[in-house]
């Protein structure tokens, strides 16, 4: 049962400043394999001039192509205006793929704008991004793993 954790990880996600939640995005995608290590893979930009990007990743090791990041920590859902600026912002950088993440939700318009448009831009809310820290180890610490096994019957089967 997941829902206790999450809960948790998204309340404690919602008191951190701006800075660590940008960072945060780049620790979750970094251990979701994306660009190689931490210090070679990705940053926060954490700049108050950003032009409408937060950060930057790496889509893999050897960096043929840069993943444009956008997070914001909000309450409120998160509309199609704000979705065209990052969609803006990916064209001045002449970017082909962005992430846009939420501590929230996105409404429908925002969700059918990006299904729309050529730049590739995936949406993650703040369920999914709890989810993908969970399931990653990020900002979360496993305390126990069991395996059960079972009989591989085809192995023992002689040919």
């Amino acid at each position: 049962m997941l829902f206790p954790i999450k809960y948790q990880t998204s309340e404690n996600i919602k008191q951190c400043s701006p800075n660590f939640f940008e960072s945060l995005v780049v620790d979750l995608l970094v251990s979701m394999g994306y660009g190689g290590s931490r210090k070679e893979a990705g940053q926060a930009l954490r700049r108050s001039r950003d032009e409408g990007i937060d950060g930057i990743i790496k889509e893999d090791r050897l960096g043929l192509d840069i993943i444009y990041l956008q997070a914001k920590r909000w309450e409120n859902v998160v509309g199609r205006p704000e979705i065209q600026k990052f969609a803006g912002a990916l064209q001045g950088q002449r970017a082909r793929k962005g992430i846009f993440i939420t501590t929230s939700d996105f409404t429908k318009d925002a969700i059918e704008y990006v299904s729309k448009i050529e730049t590739k831009i995936i949406l993650l809310n703040g369920n999914r991004l709890t989810e993908l820290m969970i399931e990653h180890n990020v900002g979360v610490t496993p305390v126990a793993k069991y395996e059960v096994k079972r009989i591989d019957s085809d192995y023992f089967i002689e040919s």
